[in-house]
């Protein structure tokens, strides 16, 4: 078994949503939640009060620093298109795709699109306009799908997807590898709620039973989704979870790899 972590990039800064949703008034509500039931402390929650003064909720970076020092490639996927909370421009998009193929990232999308060939070819076609790219893969935000979307992604012409929760291995549609993963940092920390329920200790033990399940069935990669935004110590929880994640799959000499990666394994195990 190897690693394969990626990061979905929901948000870049508070103000985007001024205006044109309800994200930064339901995310106060949920941190007062936290703060009440004892899952944050004081200093969390006024960190979070002070990302109002800074208008930044990304942590790109930072979080690519600590996945350089622990050598485990940094890939992304970042949106072209809004909907469901997803409310940064193109033009700030376009920015930062930049800024992570100058630090070396592997930059794909995340996709909005799913219900039709001819939106999601589209938002396919942006963003390889605006990443000069040619070969990327694609996440779906939360994940939505229909019968058709993979076949459509496909397609379209992606070289990749990861947008189904399961475990499964890899498997082609068409010419394109589908990747299902099994950990994404939302459904460790609060699930069956909307805000955290977990505390640290009880996140790690989740995740460990997880691992182990990969490992019994024999899986080829273990699939792991960590958002940006919560590396930050104004979510704790989150951070001191995802850095133990790491250091825990260091520690069991695990091999981190990228979907690039991971698909050049695959086709080379076929051709034998």
């Amino acid at each position: 078994m190897k690693a394969i972590v990626s990061h979905d990039i929901d948000h870049l800064t508070l103000s985007e949503h001024y205006l044109k949703d309800l994200v930064v008034p339901k995310y106060f509500v949920r941190s007062k939640i936290e703060l009440l039931t004892g899952k944050i402390s004081l200093k969390e929650f006024f960190l979070r009060l002070g990302d109002v003064f800074k208008n930044q909720w990304q942590h790109i970076e930072e979080l690519h620093a600590f996945n350089k020092k622990h050598k485990v490639p940094t890939t992304y996927f970042i949106g072209v298109n809004n909907g469901v909370g997803l409310s940064y421009s193109k033009e700030q998009a376009a920015l930062w795709i930049k800024k992570m193929q100058q630090m070396g990232c592997d930059v794909n999308i995340h996709g909005i699109e799913f219900e039709s060939f001819k939106k999601i070819n589209a938002e396919y076609s942006l963003f390889k306009e605006l990443s000069g790219q040619t070969v990327f893969g694609t996440r779906m935000h939360y994940i939505r799908k229909n019968d058709h979307t993979f076949t459509n992604m496909a397609k379209a012409g992606y070289a990749f997807d990861s947008s189904e929760m399961s475990f499964k291995a890899p498997y082609k549609i068409d010419s394109m590898w589908e990747f299902p993963f099994q950990v994404m940092d939302g459904y460790i920390i609060e699930k069956p709620k909307q805000w955290q329920s977990k505390n640290f200790f009880q996140s790690c033990e989740e995740t460990k039973k997880i691992i182990d399940k990969v490992s019994e069935l024999n899986l080829p990669y273990l699939g792991i989704d960590f958002h940006d935004r919560y590396f930050s110590d104004a979510h704790k929880t989150w951070k001191d979870w995802y850095m133990w994640l790491i250091e825990y799959l260091e520690g069991q000499n695990i091999e981190f790899l990228n979907f690039k990666q991971a698909i050049s394994e695959l086709d080379n195990s076929t051709m034998r």
